[in-house]
């Protein structure tokens, strides 16, 4: 049935696991901003023409019942990276023609990529393992140091994984800057030491505050002063147009910016600012199966609130509606979407 989102919902065939593949049962699938931008963009939503994107399932944050493998037992809860091998190469599953992702009942899955869930963690919790390791592949990639200072920008739900991981790992202290009041709060119990909305202050106006040198460059200030400055790391998680910008009109000098908000259209910006105030930009994407699996793990174990990630469980008949929820300024951090909930 389409919906006026773009969106719709009809019955197909079931998948057909192949050589080395499982077929699975989805329980939970989160909502991702990159689904949203997609969407926006013209991926896979309506019906295209021949010569448009082809149409697709999304679902790439999930947890899934086996229900035929030749290497795990019928009824083993499971994630798994959101990766496979399709006629092209490796294919993400989610966003492919050939493999549906976790909105669908039922999907085909690559069995070496499968971990078991453990600890009794619910399937509602679990799905939250690849968003979480996105954020942890973020902070692993900015080579935080002990005497780091972490800004972040965007408290959603990259954002709010790059908090948890800070915080997990033991570093800080951690700035988060965010509009909304409900995710400043998730931010803080997340282990954010200090929540800043931007509509009242700048998250770049404490540089000093934090022992980090501010933004004006000043070669002799570290000789004068005659002891080392901090280094700002800023995450930048928002993926907006603009943001970038932002953020390198604040970034302290020296600074390090991660990159992990998905801009998915055309930007502009200064690039005399990153060369004068010698600001290192890195990018992050997706995430190493080792940080994967520590990000399930960090779950499970409690080093990491999912619970509190969560905003909202919804069914299939939900998912138009919750796409737009998610499109404008709203409480929302992640929704999940559960297929057999009705």
């Amino acid at each position: 049935m389409r919906r006026g989102s773009g969106l719709f919902c009809e019955e197909t065939p079931d998948p057909v696991p192949g050589e080395g593949q499982a077929l699975v049962r989805s329980l939970a699938c989160g909502i991702c901003g990159s689904d949203l931008h997609a969407l926006q963009l013209g991926w896979g939503g309506q019906r295209a023409p021949s010569s448009g994107p082809p149409q697709f399932v999304f679902g790439h944050e999930y947890c899934a019942e086996v229900l035929e493998s030749n290497r795990f037992k019928a009824g083993t809860k499971v994630v798994s990276m959101p990766f496979a091998r399709g006629p092209q190469g490796t294919e993400i599953i989610g966003y492919s023609p050939r493999f549906p992702g976790g909105f669908a009942e039922k999907m085909v899955l690559t069995e070496e990529l499968l971990l078991e869930v453990p600890n009794g963690l619910p399937a509602h919790v679990a799905a939250l393992t690849e968003p979480m390791a996105v954020g942890a592949h973020g902070v692993a990639r900015a080579n935080f140091g002990k005497d780091d200072v972490a800004v972040v920008i965007g408290a959603g739900p990259i954002g709010a994984a790059v908090i948890a991981s800070l915080k997990a790992r033991g570093f800080g202290p951690i700035v988060a800057a965010d509009f909304s009041p409900a995710r400043r709060a998730l931010a803080e119990k997340l282990g954010a030491h200090v929540v800043i909305d931007p509509a009242k202050e700048s998250p770049y106006e404490r540089w000093s505050d934090l022992g980090v040198r501010p933004g004006a460059f000043d070669p002799l200030e570290p000789v004068l002063a005659g002891q080392p400055q901090k280094r700002a790391v800023i995450f930048e998680c928002v993926g907006a147009p603009g943001v970038l910008q932002s953020v390198l009109t604040g970034a302290a000098y020296g600074a390090q910016v991660v990159l992990l908000g998905v801009c998915m259209e055309m930007d502009s910006l200064v690039p005399a600012l990153a060369v004068t105030k010698q600001v290192n930009i890195t990018t992050a994407c997706f995430y190493s199966a080792e940080v994967f699996e520590r990000s399930l793990h960090d779950l499970a174990e409690g080093r990491i609130d999912g619970e509190a990630l969560i905003t909202d469980r919804i069914g299939l008949s939900g998912v138009a509606a919750a796409f737009e929820r998610l499109a404008k300024p709203n409480t929302d951090v992640k929704i999940i979407v559960e297929p057999g909930r009705a």
